[in-house]
C-alpha cells in the first residue's frame, strides 16, 4: 500500500477496465505502421496487432498458408514502479552524448591567458608582410640542431635561410616544378644557383628558442638577384644574424650560366626591394689556397642525402665541408661569427674533394689568450678545381661556454 501510495504521486494510475473501451487517445498523430505491425482497436476494447503480409511458406513443394495471427492485448496490466521506470540506458547514452560534444566545444575554445612568449603559429609556413614585399616564418631550434657548444650551429642556421627562400617563392604563387624555380624558369629548364653569401652571426640562440627570420630579394646587376635574411630572437627582437646573398640562373641541361629572360623579369620583378644590402659587401678578395695550406683534409665525397632535387649537392653542406679542415683548438675555443662564400663551380655524387684551411695571424697552440682569428678556406676537387673559396672570423667564446668539452660528470660513488 505505501507503495502504491508512492509511485501514484509520481505515475498516473491506470483507469479501471470499464474505462478500457474508451476511445484510444492518439498519440504522435494517427495510428500508424509501427514497427511493422498494423494496428486497431476491437471491439471488445483491447488492442489487435495484425502482421503484414508475408510470402506463404512451402512444405514438401506444397503451399501453406500461414494463419493470420492476432495478437490481443487484453485489460491494460496494472502499472507499477517497476514497469514505469524510464529506459535508464537512453537516457545515459544521451547525458554522455551531451556532456561529450560540449567538452568538444569547450576544448576549441582559446580561452587559456597566453604567456608573452607564446606565438600565434610558431611553427607555421611563415606569411609575407610589408607590402607583400618581406616573407617572414618562425623557427623552433630543436635539440638535434645544437652542437657542443649548447648552441645552434651554423649549419642550422644556413637550412633556416634557405627554407624561408624557398617558402617565399611558394607563398608568393611563383613556385613551379624545380628547386624554387619559377614557372617561367621551368619552360626554358633555368634554376637558380648562389654564387656568393655573407653571413654575419651577433648572437647563436639556443635549445627551445624561437627565431624569427624575414626574407626578400632585389636586383643585383643585370643578370643577378639579392637575397637578403634577418634573423631576430622572437621574443626580445633582438638581432642574431645577418646574411646576404647574389644568386644568377643557370640552364639545368647545359650546367652553363644564362641571362634572365623577360618572361622570368616579369615574373619577379614586381617582388623586388630596393634596398641596400644587410650586409655591407666584402670587397676583400679571397686568395686562392694551394698544397701549402697548414691543413689539409682529403677523402670526402657527397652522400646520396647530400643532393637537392636539382642533382646537385645542396650550398649548405659546402660549409660543413670547409669546417672539416679547420684546426680543432680554434672549434673548441672560438666561434665562428662572419663568413664570406665565393662559389665556382657545383659537384656531384661521383666527385672526391680536399678541404684546405689556411689560420691567418694567430698562434693556434696559444688561442686563449687572443682575440679574433681568420681563416681561408678552399673546397676543391682532387684534379685541382675550385668548387668553394672562402674567409671566416671566429671570436673567442664566452667563459660559460668555454671548455664544455672538457666538462665530465663525476661518476657515483658506490
Amino acid at each position: 500500500m505505501v507503495a502504491t501510495a508512492i509511485t501514484s504521486s509520481f505515475f498516473p494510475v491506470c483507469s479501471s477496465s470499464s474505462d478500457s473501451g474508451a476511445k484510444a487517445t492518439k498519440l504522435g498523430g494517427d495510428t500508424g505502421n509501427l514497427g511493422g505491425f498494423k494496428s486497431k482497436h476491437g471491439s471488445s476494447g483491447g488492442l489487435h496487432l495484425k502482421a503484414n503480409a508475408q510470402a506463404h511458406s512451402k512444405i514438401n513443394g506444397a503451399t501453406v498458408a500461414a494463419p493470420e495471427e492476432n495478437v490481443k492485448l487484453g485489460t491494460a496490466t496494472p502499472r507499477t514502479f517497476i514497469n514505469q521506470l524510464p529506459d535508464w540506458s537512453m537516457l545515459l547514452a544521451a547525458i554522455t552524448t551531451i556532456f561529450l560534444a560540449a567538452e568538444k566545444q569547450w576544448m576549441m575554445l582559446d580561452w587559456k591567458t597566453k604567456r608573452p612568449d607564446m606565438l600565434d603559429d610558431p611553427f607555421g609556413i611563415g606569411k609575407i608582410v610589408q607590402d607583400g614585399l618581406v616573407f617572414r616564418q618562425n623557427f623552433s631550434i630543436r635539440s638535434y640542431e645544437i652542437g657542443a657548444d649548447r648552441t645552434a650551429s651554423i649549419e642550422t642556421l644556413m637550412n633556416h635561410l634557405q627554407e624561408t627562400a624557398l617558402n617565399h617563392v611558394k607563398t608568393a604563387g611563383l613556385l613551379g616544378d624545380g628547386f624554387g624555380s619559377t614557372p617561367e624558369m621551368c619552360k626554358k629548364n633555368l634554376i637558380w644557383v648562389v654564387t656568393r653569401m655573407q653571413v654575419v652571426v651577433d648572437r647563436y640562440p639556443t635549445w627551445g628558442d624561437v627565431v624569427q627570420v624575414d626574407t626578400w630579394v632585389s636586383a643585383s646587376g643585370k643578370n643577378g638577384m639579392r637575397r637578403d635574411w634577418l634573423i631576430r630572437d622572437c621574443k626580445t627582437g633582438e638581432i642574431l644574424t645577418r646574411a646576404s646573398s647574389v644568386w644568377v640562373m643557370m640552364n639545368k641541361l647545359t650546367r652553363r650560366l644564362s641571362k634572365i629572360p623577360e618572361e622570368v623579369r616579369e615574373e619577379i620583378g614586381s617582388y623586388f626591394v630596393n634596398s641596400d644590402p644587410i650586409v655591407k659587401e666584402d670587397n676583400k678578395k679571397v686568395p686562392k689556397l694551394d698544397d701549402t695550406a697548414d691543413y689539409i683534409r682529403t677523402g670526402l665525397s657527397p652522400r646520396w642525402s647530400d643532393l637537392d632535387v636539382n642533382q646537385h649537392v645542396n650550398n649548405v653542406k659546402y660549409i660543413g665541408w670547409i669546417l672539416e679542415s679547420a684546426p680543432q683548438p680554434i672549434l673548441e675555443s672560438h666561434e665562428l661569427f662572419a663568413m664570406t662564400l665565393e662559389y665556382r663551380r657545383e659537384c656531384g655524387k661521383d666527385s672526391v674533394l680536399q678541404s684546405l684551411t689556411d689560420v691567418s695571424g694567430a698562434d693556434v697552440g696559444n688561442l686563449a689568450d687572443g682575440g679574433t682569428v681568420e681563416c681561408k678556406h678552399l673546397l676543391r676537387l682532387e684534379d685541382g678545381a675550385e668548387i668553394v673559396r672562402g674567409r671566416t672570423e671566429w671570436r673567442l667564446k664566452s667563459p660559460n661556454k668555454f671548455g664544455l668539452l672538457n666538462e665530465v660528470p663525476a661518476a657515483e660513488s658506490a
